[in-house]
């Protein structure tokens, strides 16, 4: 039976981190990790693996199921059509939740993809608001049969079939 391995890694900074110095300290950390979870339960009726690696205090994973069946990570979807798992990145802006149309990413059954998006919200902390930052970077991959030991560092010892970048948001 097939599996599902998501593999989420968030970074996250405020407006007094982005020197070149932090940039650069940002972009060397890891994005690529060893699995070290074990399938808990089932999308689209594949068992599922979510492997977080969250450098973000107090910042916890979205998840949703969609009335379609189709299930959201963060803002990316996974949806089943025609015998394919398709993974798709929704857009969302701060003023609407959906300002532009889906963007296919590519089929989870041809190959790992890593795809990432950076993002800012506001936050309001003793009585003062300020912009946080974040870089959300999946990991993601359908494999035919899920052997602990052989996928333990399936992201580690392949390069992903498919990369993918979302535009940075209107800031």
């Amino acid at each position: 039976m097939s599996t599902l391995i998501f593999q989420v890694h968030i970074k996250q900074w405020d407006k007094s981190q982005r020197s070149a110095q932090d940039v650069a300290k940002r972009e060397a950390m890891a994005t690529r990790f060893a699995i070290i979870s074990q399938p808990e339960f089932f999308i689209l009726n594949q068992p599922c693996i979510i492997d977080e690696h969250n450098f973000a205090p107090n910042r916890i994973l979205k998840k949703a199921m969609l009335s379609d069946g189709s299930v959201k990570l963060e803002r990316f979807v996974i949806s089943e059509q025609a015998g394919q798992t398709l993974l798709t990145y929704l857009h969302e802006s701060q003023e609407s939740a959906s300002t532009a149309a889906p963007i296919t990413i590519g089929n989870l059954n041809d190959g790992w993809i890593q795809a990432k998006y950076q993002w800012r919200y506001s936050v309001e902390q003793d009585n003062k608001i300020y912009w946080q930052y974040e870089e959300v970077t999946l990991n993601a991959v359908c494999v035919d049969e899920y052997d602990e030991k052989h996928h333990e560092k399936y992201f580690l010892s392949l390069l992903p079939y498919q990369e993918f970048c979302a535009e940075a948001s209107a800031q």
